[in-house]
């Protein structure tokens, strides 16, 4: 899908609230795609989000029973089972190896949607053939932490960058 970039200033009282995920993620981005792919594949699909707060505030939980979508059940505190967690490693390995690093927020921005545009379905498909050793794993620690790495297995170029 499309990359979209969150429009806010970071710092106290500024951050991601339940507002701005509904008006900038919910009602922009994902609505849009939801409503297509609704149409496209005739039948029940459901949005994933994880534990933080602007997903699970109650303004949130009404505006999605409000719009009908349902929604994955996400435990407050659990292991990040998505497969995009490794792409954006994969997104940030390879905007740190351009040329020139961008010099502002503007360049940044515009390098990362450029860099997202030319992941490919297979960068994407790796991470999803990945996943079943990422839940075995998670199973077998009992859902706790893992020592799951993503360099193993033909990732050498998902390294942590954060």
């Amino acid at each position: 899908g499309p990359l979209v970039v969150l429009e806010y200033k970071r710092g106290k009282g500024n951050g991601m609230t339940a507002a701005r995920y509904i008006h900038q993620v919910l009602e922009k981005a994902w609505t849009p795609l939801y409503v297509a792919a609704k149409a496209h594949l005739r039948r029940k699909i459901f949005f994933q989000q994880d534990g933080a707060p602007s997903h699970g505030a109650i303004l949130t939980r009404n505006w999605l029973r409000k719009h009908q979508m349902p929604v994955f059940a996400h435990p407050p505190s659990s292991p990040d089972l998505s497969p995009i967690e490794p792409l954006w490693k994969t997104l940030k390995h390879r905007l740190r190896a351009l040329p020139r690093l961008p010099t502002s927020i503007e360049g940044l921005q515009e390098a990362v949607k450029k860099v997202w545009d030319e992941l490919t379905l297979d960068d994407i498909n790796r991470h999803i053939a990945q996943m079943p050793d990422r839940v075995k794993a998670v199973l077998e620690a009992d859902g706790g932490n893992t020592k799951f790495e993503y360099m193993h297995k033909g990732y050498p170029n998902c390294i942590a960058l954060s």
